[in-house]
């Protein structure tokens, strides 16, 4: 497989960009070390948003709103956005960059976990955006099923955890191998359930795409 940071930074200098308001967003979250969608990331769910044209998408985990607004930007007018936060110091500067951007009414913010959260929600969305924590998707998977549309979109962020998910258990810090271990069975979930088609791409921090082939 071709991959490196050669080739990585290449590929990032073949990016169009963004919206002038997004590329200060984005500064902003690198000042103050906030992680936002890496380069590749953005540009892949651009492709997906032009390609599919949902009306509906749910985001779970906004931080600092910076993905939600890109995908305000590039997905068709009229596009309706819920995306759900539970870090209280980040959900006022959400609010504020959906302000700065003109798209309070496009974007809705429900604040609390995302838990307790998606089983209220009744969908159906068309695309999902998963990039909340990352030791949580396997136990969000039932209820983001149960809202995605048929033929819908689940795109997962940061799934291959820099590398670590390739391996041993033991070989991951302490700390991070309750996550090491539910991400490894989130891919296998995916990769295997049988209302899914799901491919694993290497870009960013490891992106999975999956539609929804069965109701």
């Amino acid at each position: 497989m071709i991959s490196g940071e050669r080739i990585d930074a290449y590929l990032a200098s073949l990016d169009k960009g963004n919206t002038p308001l997004l590329d200060q967003i984005e500064r902003e979250a690198l000042e103050t070390n906030v992680p936002i969608i890496r380069t590749q990331t953005q540009g892949l769910l651009k492709f997906l948003l032009a390609l599919r044209k949902p009306m509906t998408i749910l985001e779970v985990g906004c931080a600092i709103g910076f993905s939600a607004l890109l995908m305000s930007e590039y997905a068709p007018e009229g596009c309706q956005i819920t995306t759900i936060e539970n870090y209280e110091k980040r959900i006022p500067v959400a609010k504020s960059n959906f302000a700065r951007a003109g798209r309070e009414e496009s974007i809705k913010l429900l604040t609390g976990d995302a838990a307790d959260i998606l089983k209220e929600l009744t969908g159906p969305y068309e695309f999902v955006f998963m990039d909340a924590a990352k030791g949580q998707y396997l136990h969000f998977l039932p209820d983001v099923l149960r809202l995605l549309a048929p033929g819908g979109l689940l795109v997962s962020d940061n799934v291959l955890q820099d590398g670590d998910i390739l391996e041993s258990r033991f070989a991951v810090t302490r700390r991070n191998r309750t996550i090491h271990s539910r991400m490894r069975e989130y891919l296998y979930e995916l990769t295997h359930h049988e209302r899914l088609e799901t491919v694993v791409l290497p870009i960013g921090d490891g992106v999975t795409v999956s539609c929804v082939t069965r109701s």
